[in-house]
């Protein structure tokens, strides 16, 4: 019999942990190679981690909601037979690597402890390491911890907790105006500790008994953070233009039967419009950025966002990679993946990764535009409101009448901080001229 250590294998560029949401196979069962044992949740995916091997599992080293880095033993696989000298050498290469990294690791906790030190030792609950860490850089004590319930198994603290409670800990402590006799900051301390102790712990009641409150799933979580924290981040400014996409919309739908029956693909006005946001981010780097504190990082590949709905209602930005090297057949082929992959929950942690500017179309729920906000640390977001026919001015050499055209809005937010109104105005035309510019007898 031989033992194999399951790991967390790495998902995605900028992806350094997940969280443990339901074990599929629990100790003594049997696995298949390449059958999945268990479910995890990064920032913005959920997605099965397989097993690599064929045999039964013997141990599970992480709880439900438990966060665990990439890299590290989740599981013990006990396999039939010996290793092989493969295996084995792989082991002591394993071994190897894993004592300098242990020596390393040996090496920044001891920094950490120097700098802050908190007694785990008497506490009779589980902290997991990074709560701990988190705990210690942010000087919450381990009276703090004790009295806080979190929302885990078996009431365990998990890293969303000690975020709320130190971000309500901040808002409620601020630095008196006035001098205050050392009673009565005793007394505001405790009541200030008390109120956040009930904002933990009580749930909130309903006036009404016709009322229902549901808690918002983790996902629904994650977008509410994240949304609040780019208005917070960003100074959100806003451009907008019509533009007249009749000739687009007659090219479609002379070519959408002959391209669906060749490629096997729908062409829907997604692919069409992302080709030319990628032509568009070519002529005007200064939008393919991002912002990092005090410095501004230019992006060399165009990677675009493309916001899409789920079934539940909420949202996922899958990245289209390097869109400005795409034809038209190849992004049409990429955004019908995506969307669909979205739409059945299998989008992969990298497919959300790496994304420089982001799309929305608005228009598929009927709007005319938006306001959309900013996907940080991106700079600007481009709404595509919904294509309506309207009464317009036609201008031609005997004079102008008035026709009916196909038209849209295009909604540009841009983060005011780095980009001015030149620069986030010059952008949303660009894009308006090269739709109107479309020629209507291109071949795909």
């Amino acid at each position: 019999m031989a033992k194999f250590e399951l790991k967390l294998p790495k998902m995605g560029e900028s992806v350094a942990e997940a969280t443990v949401t339901n074990w599929l196979k629990q100790v003594g069962d049997t696995i298949e190679m390449d059958e999945a044992v268990l479910e995890i949740a990064t920032d913005k995916v959920d997605s099965e981690v397989p097993s690599e091997v064929a045999g039964t599992l013997v141990e599970i080293l992480f709880n439900v909601d438990d966060v665990v880095q990439v890299g590290q033993t989740i599981a013990i696989i006990e396999t039939e037979g010996g290793a092989t000298e493969a295996q084995k050498e792989s082991v002591t290469e394993t071994t190897v690597e894993e004592t300098v990294a242990a020596e390393i690791t040996k090496s920044i906790d001891a920094a950490k402890e120097s700098v802050t030190t908190i007694d785990f030792s008497d506490s009779a609950k589980f902290y997991s390491p990074l709560v701990r860490n988190i705990a210690k850089e942010e000087g919450v004590s381990i009276e703090e911890l004790e009295v806080l319930e979190g929302s885990g198994k078996d009431g365990r603290i998990n890293k969303e907790d000690i975020l709320n409670y130190i971000k309500e800990r901040k808002a409620k402590f601020t630095v008196p105006q006035k001098e205050t006799k050392t009673e009565e900051v005793v007394s505001q301390s405790k009541a200030s500790a008390s109120e956040n102790q009930m904002v933990a712990t009580v749930a909130p009641v309903s006036v009404n008994g016709a009322d229902e409150i549901v808690e918002m799933d983790r996902m629904r979580k994650l977008i509410s953070k994240y949304m609040v924290e780019s208005v917070q981040t960003s100074a959100h400014v806003q451009s907008f233009i019509e533009v007249d996409v009749t000739n687009i919309v007659k090219w479609r739908d002379k070519v959408k039967g002959a391209f669906e029956k060749r490629e096997g693909e729908k062409l829907t006005f997604t692919p069409i419009f992302m080709e030319v946001v990628a032509k568009a981010l070519k002529d005007f780097p200064g939008m393919n950025i991002s912002v990092d504190g005090d410095y501004i990082i230019k992006k060399k590949n165009i990677n675009l966002g493309m916001a899409a709905a789920l079934p539940n209602g909420n949202l996922i930005v899958p990245v289209i990679k390097n869109a400005d090297q795409l034809n038209l057949v190849g992004m049409a082929k990429t955004v019908n993946d995506l969307a669909n992959r979205a739409r059945i929950g299998k989008l992969k942690p990298d497919d959300t990764q790496g994304g420089t500017y982001t799309v929305t179309n608005v228009g598929t729920f009927g709007s005319v535009f938006g306001t959309p906000i900013i996907n940080q640390p991106q700079v600007g977001i481009l709404a595509l409101g919904a294509i309506r026919k309207v009464p317009a001015v036609i201008e031609t050499p005997e004079g102008d009448f008035i026709g009916i055209r196909q038209k849209m809005f295009l909604s540009h937010s841009y983060d005011h901080r780095v980009v001015d109104g030149a620069l986030g105005g010059s952008f949303v035309k660009r894009v308006a001229e090269y739709l109107e510019a479309w020629d209507s007898n291109r071949d795909i």
